[in-house]
């Protein structure tokens, strides 16, 4: 039986990017039914989608909170440079 990926399909979902997860939980949700319908290659192929999906969500998520902690500290330092200079 091909792996399903679900764990990791949960955890990208939840912790990650929520619209690039929702798929790899669909397909790792179909790699097990599948597989006990004799689907042998469709199940292959959903695995191989729902792992796809996951590391997708994964690095997205991963790049936005990156950008979302680059953002914030831009905004601390304009922040600080304006504070500095006496003007209210």
């Amino acid at each position: 039986m091909p792996p399903s990926y679900f764990i990791w399909a949960i955890l990208s979902t939840a912790f990650c990017c929520l619209p690039f997860g929702i798929p790899a939980i669909v397909y790792a949700f179909k790699v097990d039914n599948l597989y006990y319908n004799e689907l042998y290659e469709e199940a292959q192929e959903a695995s191989n989608k729902a792992k796809m999906w996951s590391i997708i969500a994964a690095v997205t998520g991963f790049f936005g909170i990156l950008l979302y902690i680059i953002f914030i500290a831009f905004l601390l330092a304009v922040t600080a440079g304006s504070a500095s200079d006496g003007s209210y």
